[in-house]
């Protein structure tokens, strides 16, 4: 009985595993923003021109299989036969187009889907600045000078410019239905646009493992119609409180579960103080700090 555990745990573990996969893969296949769709767009073509070959093969396999298998008298046998020019020009023929075709399609989308590419749209794109910390989101809106921790609103319809870095380890930012997973890393910035096309609330995760943490680094990103965007706004500017050097600083502790927090009179050069270290990364383990602190003592 005893016996049997490791392997029940073992296959709840894999159909776990596979649970999340597939709802992962379900949200990038459930786009909700122009980028989502043409990532969508750029995962079916893909598989359509390989499933174009994989599949006449498979059914070619079994199909000579079938043919010459011993009990067939019909099939011809001929042990001397060496070479056939024309054989080898569609076995190689065939390969070399499905690579030409894959490497048109990605090197085209890789083009019209550059991150730092700004999406057309003649409304003015929102700033937001993302601080990955352990293990919590910070999305800061310069502009209105507001912060919310583990939370990302945005107005639906409207582009947005994020620029993302990271007050610890490398992580990554990425909302599956709204598309393109970018990293984010300590001293330096790097540049991401999006847009959620219609109102809803999407699964926002840390795509990178960065710690004891990571598991629980995951937000909700809710677009809001533009007017209750407006209203959020006035609302965080009343209830949230001031975002000081010394709250940041203790925000950068290592801590998991974070409640949704909000921060108003938020300093502009909050985020470049992050990047050019002004502010210094996350501490780190508080065991480790303590040790460090009684070598330094020393």
């Amino acid at each position: 009985m005893h016996r049997r555990a490791p392997f029940a745990l073992a296959v709840a573990v894999a159909v776990a595993a596979i649970a999340m996969s597939v709802a992962a893969h379900a949200s990038v296949l459930d786009p909700r923003g122009p980028i989502g769709h043409a990532d969508k767009t750029i995962l079916i073509d893909s598989l359509a021109i390989m499933l174009a070959i994989v599949v006449p093969t498979i059914v070619a396999t079994l199909g000579i299989a079938w043919w010459f298998r011993a009990s067939n008298r019909r099939a011809r046998h001929l042990p001397e036969w060496a070479f056939s020019g024309q054989i080898e020009l569609v076995v190689w023929a065939i390969p070399l187009m499905v690579i030409i075709l894959l490497g048109g399609v990605t090197w085209i989308g890789s083009h019209q889907l550059d991150p730092a590419k700004p999406l057309s749209s003649p409304v003015p794109a929102l700033e937001i600045q993302v601080v990955s910390l352990d293990w919590k989101w910070l999305f800061i809106y310069p502009r209105q000078r507001i912060a919310r921790v583990n939370q990302l609103v945005v107005p639906a319809g409207v582009p947005l410019h994020f620029s993302l870095t990271s007050a610890s380890v490398m992580n990554a930012f990425f909302v599956p239905q709204l598309g393109s997973m970018i990293y984010t890393m300590n001293g330096m910035a790097t540049t991401l646009h999006l847009q959620a096309d219609h109102p809803g609330t999407f699964r926002g995760i840390s795509a990178h493992y960065s710690g004891d943490g990571f598991s629980d680094m995951h937000f909700d990103a809710r677009a809001l119609p533009p007017a209750e965007f407006a209203a959020w706004i006035e609302t965080i500017r009343g209830e949230g409180q001031a975002l000081t050097a010394a709250r940041y600083k203790e925000l950068a502790k290592q801590s998991v579960n974070v409640p949704v927090t909000s921060y108003k009179d938020v300093d502009p050069e909050l985020f470049d103080s992050i990047i050019t270290l002004a502010l210094p990364p996350g501490p780190g383990p508080a065991t480790q700090r303590a040790g460090l602190q009684k070598a330094a003592e020393h």
